[in-house]
């Protein structure tokens, strides 16, 4: 068995390296059609260290970007090839291929950089946060009561952007010797401003039902994925009843860790596809695609795991369920929004999943709770109010990183 184990290791790792070297190619190919970046062009970065599987991570930030570009140009600094060559093509802004630690200090000493964001915490930040007489800002790639969201790894920044006063009371109980209302700024959610997409369907007289489930997690307390415990039966009854079309947007990573996830994840797309062959007026979908917002808007109610997805749907202050974990070992913060949702247990998911969520969409006291929980978690949720609050801190920081006498 360890000959196995280790023949298969062997395999994978090879391949990976493979893969690797075509998305090398693939990035030089990509450049070489593109002129050089202008030297003393940009004052903001974003440093971006993974792979294209976490690009949901940077999608959602492309266009709050792109709109502060226009008062302070923006780069990404891309450390991986299979990243680089996924931010080229999608070229939503200008990208630095910097996988060494040589070619990013190159970079930086042609640049005038000053901020330095952050999507998430992928261990080779270190490599960047390592420079100084720059701020390093935390913005994270979502709002959730995930212990993620409190990690200590807060502290390795300058600043953080939090989403409202639930973050930062998450993080001030959570956290010793960090001032808070010092090294964070409170801006909402500012992609919610600028969801993207067209809807792929026509509305109609059906009930359309985003079921948006997260990964697996890559440990017990992170089990808080749901397609096999929960989505199989959900989308089956959904399906059964020609009343309601499905959304189904698994997660990125669905099935990277577990065989059964994958298996399930799967089946559920299968089924979609031979529900729409047995009737294409049901126009369910499965989505893959890289633009995210639509879907949160096109639903009358969304089933949703414990993830970031929750918040962005708190944020249209519209009707939810979450998925209530099967593993006791996943970590819920239930001190915050999570006390008081609408669980969906997988016993529920398998009797009784269409008349919860035909529940939620008339439960007056859910729709009453839901709106409280969203001004906690968001603050002002009109039009515009979160981009502003974002530019808002930016400019602070970038006019407090300009003061600085050494600047």
């Amino acid at each position: 068995m360890d000959v196995v184990r280790d023949v298969k290791k062997a395999i994978r790792l090879v391949r990976r390296a493979m893969r690797v070297r075509e998305a090398r190619r693939n990035v030089r190919g990509l450049l070489a059609g593109r002129s050089p970046l202008p030297t003393r062009r940009f004052r903001i970065a974003v440093y971006f260290a993974d792979t294209e599987v976490n690009m949901y991570q940077m999608r959602q930030w492309y266009r709050p970007l792109q709109r502060l570009a226009d008062r302070h140009p923006v780069v990404v600094l891309s450390r991986s090839p299979r990243g680089a060559e996924a931010l080229l093509r999608d070229d939503a802004l200008p990208v630095a291929f910097v996988p060494e630690v040589a070619d990013l200090e190159a970079f930086l000493a042609e640049q005038d950089i000053r901020v330095v964001l952050y999507v998430n915490q992928n261990t080779r930040n270190f490599q960047m946060l390592r420079y100084g007489r720059r701020i390093h800002v935390f913005i994270n790639h979502g709002e959730s009561d995930k212990v993620y969201m409190s990690s200590n790894q807060y502290k390795a920044y300058d600043h953080a952007f939090i989403a409202g006063e639930a973050a930062r009371d998450r993080l001030a109980d959570a956290l010793w010797e960090y001032d808070v209302d010092q090294r964070t700024s409170m801006i909402g959610r500012p992609q919610a401003d600028h969801f993207a997409g067209d809807v792929p369907f026509a509305p109609d007289e059906r009930t359309v039902v985003l079921y948006a489930p997260t990964w697996e997690g890559d440990r017990a307390s992170m089990a808080y994925g749901s397609v096999r415990t929960h989505g199989v039966a959900l989308v089956e009854a959904l399906l059964a009843t020609g009343r309601h079309r499905v959304i189904y947007r698994p997660h990125p990573r669905t099935g990277v860790v577990d065989a059964e996830y994958r298996a399930a994840n799967e089946r559920i797309i299968a089924m979609l596809s031979t529900a729409n062959a047995a009737d294409p007026a049901a126009h369910h979908v499965y989505d893959d695609g890289p633009d995210i917002g639509w879907q949160l808007t096109a639903a009358d109610v969304a089933v949703l795991d414990v993830s970031a997805m929750i918040y962005d749907r708190l944020a249209t202050g519209r009707p939810l369920l979450v998925t209530r974990p099967v593993s006791a070992e996943a970590e819920i913060d239930e001190s915050g929004y999570l006390s008081a949702c609408e669980w969906l247990s997988a016993t529920a998911a398998r009797t009784g999943a269409v008349a919860e969520i035909e529940r939620v969409r008339v439960d007056v006291e859910a729709i009453e709770r839901l709106g409280r929980w969203s001004a906690r978690y968001f603050g002002d949720t009109s039009p515009g109010a979160a981009t502003a609050r974002f530019e808002a801190a930016i400019d602070r920081l970038w006019d407090a990183a300009a003061g600085h006498p050494d600047a």
